[in-house]
């Protein structure tokens, strides 16, 4: 007997629910295995998900829409998504979406009559080094010019007719040599796993790793108390949903040092007594899971991963990797774990903490990439080395993404406590107007303040560096980031979901000129009260910009106000 098509759907949606052994918190891959056999998830295979899963259809349709990389309606064949990041506007990415526009005789949000390419903004996708740059599907193609779009189409083109496989253009290259690359491969783990757990945690104490996310918190403090914490199971996860704009740092790592990232992993893992792992990885970064797979696989044959670890009786510790979907405030280790375990990627109120009750109710430790590359590099050279580099409080070394208006964009290793000026000559950067530290959320120095110290005690841990130029229209880097958190907010609390839109129609009217000084006074009250009001740091920080603007170039708003304002002002 033929089946019908909605037959066939639900038979397909079975088998891939039982695979995932009907968990709930298997939802989001289940989504995404969906998507990648009929090329979106339709309400009928939410509707069918659902019944298998036991769970209400409005929850898998309120997971599905909530994730960027989610399809709920047909797309085409070949979905290009152009990064629109203030890095790649500033090198050139308005000029590759005209291009794209005129070869697929299509705008952006619409899709070519004959279903082959879909054209779409996304944010950062990790590429700000060699920007512009954009994805078509799960490839990523870097440095492009107007030159090379005909000739990316014609290949996916023919890749379509003859089923061969597209090629992307992607290269790394270091700016600086990295301490992980002159690391002997295992030495951590070898180290850690001839220590007693406890000593582990003491050593990570000592060398004072804080971690190299955001936050800052000290690594061997979060271990401590994941290890002290009752639970039948303990998990450690990595953090690699790098969505920070500005930001590759990790995907550098990952590419070229996954084998000391698992083994920070995995010496995490000995310290707080967690026998699974988990990697989140964003889902931009889609195109690296067969190489982090393969690594993987390397070590359980090595005997690095499995029961019994470098010989260790009773040590036993597996790593596997989760995709991401597409959500920048996963980035948050309880809206990630959210994630996880299949749900909307809502950050948790605190308490708990994760380390009491993180992934499905149980003690979990959230590290980034950098933290646990460098964790692998500390166990074999000893705190006291690490803990001699930097600053009084703020130790070792770290890794600096930057970009933009420079000559020579790259990944850089510093020590902490080295200056914003250092950064800018090395890069190229001198002559800037105004630097991003951390990415959209992060600090807006002008040069007069390009004295300060990259380090905890100054500007924080953010990674992401973005240089302006001395002509660059700050308004326009005001309206581009408001576009960004008004499209990330997870809409959870009232002063982000709504605020971030108020400013930014603010932005939008101050730039075309038909802003009041009083307009903008209330503006900028209500930018100090999304501020203070947000739950996350999503909205804690999406005001930052036009406060910093306000505050360092108020002669840029002055020139964009209401001429009855100006006539006043002077």
């Amino acid at each position: 007997m033929l089946l019908t098509e909605q037959e066939k759907l639900r038979e397909f949606i079975s088998t891939v629910v039982g695979k995932y052994d009907r968990q709930r918190s298997a939802l989001l891959p289940i989504l995404r295995v969906i998507q990648e056999e009929y090329g979106y998830v339709s309400e009928l295979a939410m509707q069918y998900v659902a019944d298998l899963l036991g769970i209400h259809a409005a929850k898998v349709y309120g997971v599905a829409t909530f994730y960027h990389f989610i399809n709920t309606e047909p797309k085409g064949k070949f979905i290009i998504r152009l990064s629109r990041d203030i890095s790649s506007i500033m090198k050139g990415a308005n000029d590759i979406a005209r291009q794209l526009e005129t070869v697929l005789g299509i705008r952006f949000g619409e899709t070519t009559p004959d279903g082959l390419f879909t054209l779409q903004w996304t944010s950062c996708i990790g590429m700000d080094d060699q920007a512009p740059a954009m994805m078509i599907n799960s490839e990523v193609f870097s440095n492009l010019t107007p030159l090379l779009i005909p000739q990316i189409i014609r290949q996916c083109t023919e890749k379509f007719y003859s089923h061969r496989p597209i090629t992307g253009m992607v290269g790394d290259s270091f700016t600086t040599t990295l301490t992980y690359a002159s690391h002997h491969a295992n030495a951590g783990i070898t180290k850690a796993a001839a220590m007693e757990p406890d000593e582990v945690i003491a050593e990570i104490s000592a060398s004072g790793l804080c971690g190299r996310g955001g936050a800052g918190f000290p690594t061997g403090t979060k271990w401590k108390m994941a290890a002290d914490a009752n639970g039948d199971v303990k998990y450690m996860i990595c953090n690699a949903d790098e969505g920070e704009p500005g930001t590759f740092k990790d995907r550098i790592t990952l590419s070229w040092f996954a084998d000391l990232v698992f083994e920070g992993m995995t010496i995490a893992a000995y310290a707080i007594r967690a026998s699974q792992g988990i990697v989140y990885l964003r889902a931009e970064y889609a195109y690296l899971l067969p190489h982090l797979e393969q690594v993987l696989k390397a070590r359980r044959e090595a005997g690095l991963l499995g029961c019994d670890i470098s010989g260790k009786e009773g040590f036993n510790f597996d790593i596997r990797i989760q995709m991401g979907a597409g959500s920048y405030v996963c980035g948050e280790e309880t809206a990630l774990i959210e994630s996880l375990e299949g749900n909307r990627g809502e950050p948790r109120n605190r308490p708990p903490y994760p380390t009491e009750a993180g992934f499905l109710g149980q003690p979990t430790v959230v590290n980034n990439v950098e933290t646990l590359a460098t964790v692998s590099v500390i166990l074999a050279r000893g705190a006291q080395w690490f803990s001699g580099i930097g600053t009084e409080k703020s130790k070792g070394f770290k890794l600096f993404s930057v970009s933009g208006e420079c000559a020579r964009p790259g990944l850089y290793e510093l020590p902490w406590g080295s200056t914003v000026s250092g950064l800018l000559a090395l890069a190229g950067g001198e002559g800037a107007k105004a630097v991003q530290i951390g990415g959209y959320s992060g600090r807006f120095l002008p040069a007069a303040e390009f004295g300060r110290k990259l380090a905890y005690e100054d500007l924080g841990a953010g990674s992401s560096v973005i240089i302006y130029g001395p002509d660059r229209d700050l308004l326009e880097v005001a309206e581009n980031y408001l576009e960004f958190f008004v499209e990330e907010s997870c809409g959870q609390c009232t002063p982000c979901r709504d605020g971030n839109v108020v400013l930014l129609n603010g932005i939008r009217s101050l730039r075309n000129g038909k802003c009041s000084g009083q307009q903008l006074d209330e503006l900028l009250s209500l930018a100090e009260t999304i501020c203070v009001a947000s739950k996350c740091g999503l909205g804690q920080s999406s005001p930052k910009v036009l406060l910093s603007i306000n505050r360092y170039f108020r002669n840029e708003i002055n020139a964009h106000l209401t001429a009855e304002h100006s006539a006043r002002s002077t």
